[in-house]
Protein backbone atom coordinates (compact mmCIF):
# COMPACT_ATOMS: atom_id res chain seq x y z
CA UNK A 1 0.00 0.00 0.00
CA UNK A 2 1.17 3.48 -0.85
CA UNK A 3 0.01 6.49 1.11
CA UNK A 4 0.59 10.22 1.15
CA UNK A 5 0.99 12.51 4.13
CA UNK A 6 0.47 15.86 2.41
CA UNK A 7 -3.29 16.42 2.01
CA UNK A 8 -3.13 19.87 0.37
CA UNK A 9 -4.30 20.32 -3.21
CA UNK A 10 -1.78 23.03 -4.20
CA UNK A 11 1.76 22.00 -5.24
CA UNK A 12 1.25 18.58 -3.70
CA UNK A 13 4.33 16.77 -5.05
CA UNK A 14 3.57 13.81 -2.77
CA UNK A 15 0.26 13.29 -4.57
CA UNK A 16 1.80 13.82 -8.04
CA UNK A 17 4.58 11.29 -7.36
CA UNK A 18 2.03 8.75 -6.08
CA UNK A 19 -0.11 9.18 -9.21
CA UNK A 20 3.01 8.83 -11.37
CA UNK A 21 3.94 5.62 -9.54
CA UNK A 22 0.45 4.21 -10.15
CA UNK A 23 0.78 5.07 -13.85
CA UNK A 24 4.23 3.45 -14.09
CA UNK A 25 3.00 0.24 -12.41
CA UNK A 26 0.02 0.19 -14.80
CA UNK A 27 2.30 0.59 -17.83
CA UNK A 28 4.83 -1.96 -16.58
CA UNK A 29 2.15 -4.62 -16.06
CA UNK A 30 0.81 -4.09 -19.57
CA UNK A 31 4.27 -4.14 -21.12
CA UNK A 32 5.19 -7.40 -19.36
CA UNK A 33 2.02 -9.15 -20.56
CA UNK A 34 2.45 -7.82 -24.10
CA UNK A 35 6.11 -8.88 -24.25
CA UNK A 36 5.31 -12.35 -22.90
CA UNK A 37 2.56 -12.85 -25.49
CA UNK A 38 4.80 -11.93 -28.43
CA UNK A 39 6.45 -15.15 -29.59
CA UNK A 40 9.38 -13.57 -31.38
CA UNK A 41 12.30 -11.25 -30.77
CA UNK A 42 11.87 -7.72 -32.08
CA UNK A 43 13.76 -4.62 -31.05
CA UNK A 44 14.05 -4.27 -27.29
CA UNK A 45 11.73 -7.25 -26.70
CA UNK A 46 14.09 -10.16 -27.12
CA UNK A 47 13.08 -13.69 -26.13
CA UNK A 48 15.61 -16.45 -25.57
CA UNK A 49 12.90 -18.96 -26.55
CA UNK A 50 12.17 -17.09 -29.80
CA UNK A 51 15.49 -15.66 -31.03
CA UNK A 52 14.26 -14.57 -34.49
CA UNK A 53 11.68 -12.07 -35.59
CA UNK A 54 8.51 -13.39 -37.20
CA UNK A 55 7.08 -10.88 -39.65
CA UNK A 56 4.47 -13.31 -40.95
CA UNK A 57 2.68 -13.68 -37.60
CA UNK A 58 3.83 -10.65 -35.62
CA UNK A 59 3.93 -7.69 -38.01
CA UNK A 60 1.26 -5.95 -35.94
CA UNK A 61 0.90 -3.45 -33.13
CA UNK A 62 0.00 -4.69 -29.67
CA UNK A 63 -2.72 -2.68 -27.94
CA UNK A 64 -3.18 -3.24 -24.23
CA UNK A 65 -5.45 -1.95 -21.50
CA UNK A 66 -6.68 -2.89 -18.05
CA UNK A 67 -10.26 -4.08 -17.63
CA UNK A 68 -10.58 -2.35 -14.23
CA UNK A 69 -9.35 1.01 -12.92
CA UNK A 70 -6.86 -0.34 -10.37
CA UNK A 71 -3.94 -2.45 -11.54
CA UNK A 72 -4.07 -4.78 -8.52
CA UNK A 73 -7.68 -5.73 -9.37
CA UNK A 74 -7.36 -5.66 -13.15
CA UNK A 75 -6.63 -8.10 -15.90
CA UNK A 76 -4.48 -7.00 -18.84
CA UNK A 77 -6.38 -7.21 -22.13
CA UNK A 78 -4.35 -7.52 -25.34
CA UNK A 79 -5.59 -6.69 -28.81
CA UNK A 80 -3.75 -6.18 -32.07
CA UNK A 81 -3.83 -3.71 -34.96
CA UNK A 82 -2.26 -4.10 -38.38
CA UNK A 83 0.87 -2.15 -39.25
CA UNK A 84 0.55 0.40 -42.04
CA UNK A 85 3.63 -0.52 -44.05
CA UNK A 86 2.98 1.62 -47.11
CA UNK A 87 3.54 5.39 -47.25
CA UNK A 88 0.41 7.50 -47.06
CA UNK A 89 1.52 9.83 -49.87
CA UNK A 90 3.79 9.82 -52.93
CA UNK A 91 6.56 11.86 -51.29
CA UNK A 92 8.11 8.84 -49.57
CA UNK A 93 9.07 5.50 -51.05
CA UNK A 94 8.25 2.18 -49.39
CA UNK A 95 10.94 0.84 -47.05
CA UNK A 96 10.49 -2.89 -46.51
CA UNK A 97 10.84 -4.31 -43.01
CA UNK A 98 14.29 -5.70 -42.26
CA UNK A 99 16.08 -7.29 -39.35
CA UNK A 100 18.15 -4.89 -37.22
CA UNK A 101 21.78 -5.87 -37.43
CA UNK A 102 24.40 -4.20 -35.27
Amino acid sequence: DVGIKDRTMVWNTDLIETLELENLINQAAQEMYAAEARQESRGAHAHENFPDRDDKNWMKHTLSYLDKPYVEDAKVILKYRAVIDQPLDKEMHHVPPAKRVY
